[in-house]
Parts: C-alpha cells; structure tokens; sequence
C-alpha cells in the first residue's frame, strides 16, 4: 500500500491562511501567558532599564551647555556631576538588561518544553494513518528546527519588542520637550518606514513558510535514505540518490535565498531612511540654534534622542523579518498541534481486561479502503472461534495485513463490523483492545536500552525470571548469556548491532511475555533462518494454545497445521479450509504452495 493510496481529504480546519496569523500570534501568547509572573518581572526589568539609558542625552545635553561659551565659564563640578551620574545610570541599566536577557533564556525554555511536550503528546494521541501519510523526517522537523526556531525569536524578538516600544515613546516624548518643531521631521520618514515594512512583510511571509515547508522536505528525503543505505548500496543507486538529493537540497536553498533575501533589504532600507531624518534633523537643528530657540546642548540631546527613536525602528524592521520565520515554524508545530487525534471511546466503553475473554473473532460484511476511491476489503466474513488458529496468506496487497490493522483498530472500516466474544470492537476502549493481543511484526523494532528491557517493555515492572524463562522458549536465552553484559547488553538505536534474525526472535520473547488471549504473528519469522525457524515452531505452538491466533505468513510450510487458512485475494477470501483441503482444491493456494516448493528445489 502506498502512501498516496493512504492520503486522506486534508482536514480543512488545519489549514492557515495569511489571515489567520493574528489567530498564531494568539496562540503563542497563550503560551507565554502561562509564565505570566516571568512576563511581568521581564517588563518591569525592560522599563527599568529603558528608563535609566532614556536619561541619558538628557544629563549629557545639560553637561554640554555647562560648559557655558568660554573656558573660563566652565562649572567643572557640574560637569563632572552629570558625567557620573551618566556612567551610573548606563551601569545600571547595563546589569539590568543582562538579568532580563537571562530570564528570558529561561522563559524561552519554559514555553519550548511546553510546546515541544505539546507536539509529541499530540503525536502519540494521532491514529497510526497519520504516519502511514506523513514522512518521518519531517515530523521530527516541526519538533526541533521549527520549536528552536520559535525558541530564538521568543527569546531575542519578544522583549525586543518591548524594548523598542519603550525606546520609542521615550525618545518622543523627550523631544517633544526639547522642540516640538524639530519633531515634524519624523513626519515624512516615518509613515516611508511603516509603508516599506509593510510591503515586504507581506512578499516574505510566504517564502518563509515555504523555507520551512522545504526544510521539512530535505530532513524527510535525508532520514529516508540514512535508513535504507544497504538497500541503495546493494543496488548500486548511490549517484541516483545523489542526484535526488541534489533537487532537493537545491530547492531548499532557494527557499533560504528567496526568503533571507527580501528580508535582508528591510534593515538596510530603513537604516538608510532613519540617516536620512539624522540629517535633516541636524540641518533643522542648526537653523533653530541660529535662531536662539534651543542651545548646543539641546540640539545634541535631541539628536541622540533622534539616534534611539530610529534605532528601535531599524531593529523592528529587522525583527519582523524574524517573526514571519517564527510564524511559519509556529504554522507547522500548531498543524501537528491541531491534527484529530483517534476517536475518543464512548462513555459506555467496555474494558475488556474487566470482562472473561474468551477470544472468539468475528468479521461481518467488511468494507475498507485506505481511501473512498479504493477498496481494499469488500464484503469480508470470518469466524475464529477460541483458540483456533487461523493462517492468513495471499499474493502481496491482497489485504492480509490490512485484516490486522482492523482488529487493532488502527482504522476503521467503511461499513461491517468485528466482534469479539460479541463484543463489537467499536464499543471497547482502544487501550483494553489492544492489550487484549500480543503482536510480532515482520518490521521489528527495539529501542536503546536493554535486552531486558526491550523483551520487558510490554509488561512493565516484570521480572527477570519471567523474562529468561520467555527468552529460551523463543530460543535466543543462550545468544543472550554469551554477550560481554547478558541481559543487561545494551542495545543500540534500533538494535543495529544484532542481526535482524536475532532482533525477530527477541520480538518474539516480547509477545511469549504478555498474558494475551489473542495472538497476531505478522510474517513473524520471515527474517529467521529455516533452521531457526524450525527451532521455534514448537515454542510458537506451546504459546499459540488456549489463544486465538492470526498468523500471516510468507513460507507455507510454516502453517500446515492450523485449523483454518484463509486464502485472501483482491480483500476477498476466495479459499478456506486446511491445508489438505485446500491442496486438493487445485486453486489458488495450490499454486502457491508448489510454486515456493518449486522455488525451494
């Protein structure tokens, strides 16, 4: 089954459109709210701090005009009185923004961990349909570039913001005091700062929602062919890769360059605006002082005043550059955010660990399909009575494994129902559901931990006997004993320093270990050796008794003795029966089995 057989109508609700950006800001607040008592200590450091630097051309405006028009006019100690008060009012100011820069680390930090806990409670709430559709690599994508990239803005831009704010007002309100005429000026560069802003606020948010789109893209490719390197070797497609790769790079680094290239125009544009008020507030300033209306000193502390009110703006300039990086980031973490999680069980849901189960299985007029468009399954009917056995084989994409995913209600068919001691699954809860089979994969997965542990993991706090005792009846006790550490080996990511046939059979111990009245065996032994195979078989059949078992199984030979194959083709079981029955038959399963026969010789 392909991941476009699997994809599904996009869930409207998830999707954001230019116009829902308030909508994200929104929500990132809320994030942020939730410190609130960091929030407002943050705002009363930055007005703190603001306040005493703001001071500043003030006291050095006076220094100047104390200096009278002649050397001998100069009131020193006047002088140096403002000149310390300077010093110890920037000082000051200095210690207090390095606190605030310190607490908002430890905000940042704060609402990262809330948020990246967020998006992976989320993903273990999401049916396994959501991974069939999306790529691992850009999952892991939205968890860590997208949160750190929200992170970096939280951290820098928020109290930039506020900062500048203060700035602003601050350096406005002083030169007004100092001359309102001189203040006109800002009214031509201003609205020009605003106007350009805008503008490129509007062309960049896009490229920076598809930089991060791209990015996703590029980390999904990656992880894809890190996990396949023996498949791309063994065919020798390491230069096709290459070449994939190459697309793929190219076309995130063009995102990257179209996105920080428009931004990148934002600073150096209003810069060149904000000299430009510097200069006509320096040639208005003259005239006025030629004039008599305002002193060196007071011409002095409006131009640096002039300096701090349109520092803020280039920087504002600049951090909404930033933003619209971070609001693309927060679009993609608040889409994983927003996904439907399973369906909820009814209020009156059963726990099946609360009721005496039996095991008898029972599918009923069962239609699936991944999507609408194309069915899987069509019209199935089967009964497993407690106990049985039940074989499931047929060509590959007939719907054998799509048969499981339904009893584990991983999906949900279109119409049908399955029972279980005539129960209708859909009226237990997922959780009870689940824990009520014990499963083996033909994709095994292990963990970094133990072998202890991973044989352990479905049945925590479990004992070490328990867990030897499971071990040798799937016969992999004595591989395990003659490790450096035993069951205390530790295991690397994905169990990459065993053999496949080794990490199967430790699957195997894991399912021996759950006290489960039903059983899936999913290709379970088609990475062990024939030998190996054999070797097992007889432990296999000790933990199958008493339990309802589905066995789907690639090696015909392995199935001979259960009580019922079922033959699937096209979703249909065209063939039922034992496997002398069915040989007789002539039919599909016949075929099958001397065809591997065949193969084998």
């Amino acid at each position: 089954m392909t991941r476009a057989d699997r994809s599904p109508t996009p869930n409207k609700s998830t999707e954001y459109t230019p116009k829902n950006r308030r909508k994200i800001l929104f929500r990132l607040t809320k994030y942020l709210y939730a410190y609130k008592l960091y929030i407002l200590l943050a705002l009363i450091l930055t007005f703190t701090s603001n306040i005493l630097s703001l001071i500043g051309p003030s006291l050095a405006g006076s220094a100047i005009d104390a200096f009278g028009t002649s050397l001998g006019q100069v009131n020193f100690p006047k002088v140096f009185g403002y000149i310390i008060t300077m010093l110890i009012l920037y000082g000051f100011s200095a210690l207090l923004s390095y606190l605030l820069a310190i607490l908002m680390i430890q905000l940042s930090q704060k609402v990262v961990y809330k948020m990246r806990k967020d998006v992976f409670d989320r993903l273990a709430d999401l049916p396994v349909g959501y991974f069939d559709q999306h790529q691992t690599g850009d999952i892991i994508s939205r968890v860590t570039y997208d949160i750190d990239t929200i992170n970096t803005s939280l951290s820098n831009d928020v109290i930039q913001i506020f900062t500048s704010l203060i700035t602003v007002v601050g350096s406005l309100t002083m030169m007004i005091i100092i001359s309102p005429q001189l203040v006109l000026v800002f009214l031509l560069t201003i609205p020009a700062s605003i106007a350009f802003t805008r503008f490129m606020t509007q062309k960049t948010k896009p490229l920076f929602r598809k930089r991060s789109g791209k990015l996703g893209e590029l980390n999904g490719f990656v992880e894809e062919v890190i996990s396949g390197q023996k498949v791309i070797k063994a065919y020798h497609q390491e230069d096709v890769m290459i070449e994939r790769f190459d697309i793929k790079n190219d076309e995130a680094v063009e995102a990257f360059y179209n996105a920080e290239y428009y931004s990148s125009t934002v600073g150096p544009t209003i810069n060149f605006i904000n000299n430009l008020s510097l200069s006509l507030v320096s040639v208005f300033g003259a005239i006025l002082y030629l004039l008599g209306q305002l002193t060196i000193g007071n011409v002095s502390s409006f131009v640096l005043y002039s300096r701090k009110f349109s520092g803020p703006i280039n920087e504002l300039a600049n951090i909404i550059s930033e933003l619209q990086s971070s609001l693309a980031a927060a679009e993609r973490v608040f889409k994983v955010i927003d996904e439907i999680p399973e369906k909820e069980d009814a209020i009156d849901a059963i726990n099946m660990s609360e009721v005496e189960l039996k095991g008898n299985i029972t599918i009923e007029n069962l239609t699936f399909g991944y999507n609408d468009e194309k069915i899987i399954i069509d019209n199935l009917n089967l009964q497993a009575k407690s106990g049985d056995l039940i074989a499931i084989v047929g060509p590959t994409g007939a719907g054998k494994t799509t048969i499981i995913n339904l009893l584990m209600r991983f999906y949900d068919p279109q119409s049908g129902k399955i029972s279980i001691d005539g129960h209708d699954i859909k009226s237990v809860t997922r959780k009870s559901l689940r824990q009520s089979f014990a499963m083996v994969l033909q994709d095994t997965w292990l963990f970094q931990g133990t072998i202890y542990e991973n044989i352990a993991y479905g049945k925590p706090n479990t004992t070490l006997e328990d867990v030897i005792k499971v071990a040798k009846a799937a016969k992999i006790h004595n591989y395990i004993t003659h490790l450096p550490n035993g069951y205390e080996t530790l295991l690397n990511e994905e169990g990459i320093n065993i053999s496949q046939g080794q990490k199967q059979l430790l699957t195997i111990a894991r399912a021996m270990l759950l006290d489960a009245k039903m059983l899936i065996l999913d290709e379970a032994t088609s990475n062990v050796d024939t030998r190996t195979e054999l070797q097992i078989q007889e432990a296999m059949y000790d933990l199958m008794k008493g339990k309802t078992s589905f066995v789907i199984a690639h090696r015909l030979s392995t199935i001979q003795n259960a009580d019922t194959i079922l033959v699937v083709n096209n979703g249909l079981i065209v063939e039922h029966g034992k496997h002398t029955d069915l040989l007789s038959l002539k039919g599909l399963y016949a075929e099958m089995y001397y065809s591997q026969f065949s193969s084998q010789n």
